[in-house]
């Protein structure tokens, strides 16, 4: 299965919705990634491969982490990120963070590593067994890997809630039944424990381990655009996108029902937090 497909939609469309919300992904998944590599930080010094690094932010700290003797490399397989990742690194003046445009499923990805690390860049893989088989064969011997994914939908109910509201709404197109691009199977394909777990095994891994982290992320700073967040991102804008022009048509139908919905997670102060839920799985390539 090729990969085309995915890297056009992360290069194009996907690119330009994702710099629209920057800061919310940045600062919004923040603690996220803080309680990630708190509990996980690599060893000062040590090589470290940021897997799917998109903006790059994971990479800059994990350099700072690492020290001067440390080295933060972070690959995606879109361009344009990694652009914006090197123009980041050189402002503010990180120096042991590298970055390179690859397929992780299939292509060099300039091991041995210590470490490896993805913060929700395993779950739009259309081959994750490949990648996992790949990012272990980058791994020295008793190298860890630690990734971020969502867990179930229905304890993330900013993503979930938001795409049952379109779905009533908005027909359903199937990946398969459109030549539009697509981001691969979506942010909860690395949701079940036991699926992740035996794929992990199957492809070398050992000593593998869930740890489960909730916290309130921000997906708006007002309503106009935590209801735009909704719309362009994750399954629901994915859902009208696929639609075409009846997605477009009903987008006005759609914004309306969302304010509802959204609605239940405005602050005080007027910005939206909704509760969140993801795994923080840790693997092992043996000695």
């Amino acid at each position: 299965m090729s990969n085309d497909i995915v890297i056009e939609a992360w290069n194009t469309v996907l690119f330009e919705k994702f710099s629209r919300f920057k800061y919310l992904f940045i600062e919004g998944y923040a603690s996220i990634s803080e309680e990630a590599l708190k509990r996980h930080r690599p060893p000062e010094g040590s090589k470290v491969l940021d897997v799917g690094c998109g903006f790059g932010d994971c990479t800059l700290e994990l350099a700072r982490f690492l020290g001067e003797q440390g080295v933060a490399t972070g690959v995606d397989c879109a361009s344009n990120f990694i652009d914006e990742c090197e123009c980041s690194a050189k402002d503010k003046g990180i120096g042991n963070a590298h970055f390179f445009v690859a397929d992780v499923e299939v292509d060099d990805l300039r091991g041995p590593y210590d470490e490896a690390f993805a913060r929700f860049g395993t779950m739009f893989f259309n081959m994750p067994g490949l990648a996992m088989k790949n990012i272990r064969s980058a791994l020295k011997p008793g190298g860890k890997f630690t990734q971020v994914v969502w867990r179930k939908r229905e304890a993330n109910p900013w993503l979930h809630d938001a795409e049952c509201c379109v779905k009533e709404i908005v027909p359903v197109i199937s990946h398969d039944d459109t030549d539009a691009v697509h981001c691969g199977p979506g942010p909860f394909s690395m949701a079940g424990p036991d699926m992740v777990s035996d794929m992990l095994q199957a492809t070398g891994f050992e000593k593998v381990q869930f740890e489960r982290f909730d916290t309130d992320i921000c997906i708006g700073r007002n309503m106009e655009e935590a209801v735009q967040f909704a719309l362009e991102i994750g399954p629901a804008g994915e859902i009208i996108r696929l639609a075409g022009e009846e997605g477009e048509r009903l987008k006005g139908e759609v914004q309306v029902a969302l304010e509802a919905v959204i609605g239940q997670f405005e602050k005080e102060d007027g910005s939206f937090w909704a509760p969140s839920s993801a795994w923080f799985i840790t693997a092992y390539n043996p000695y």
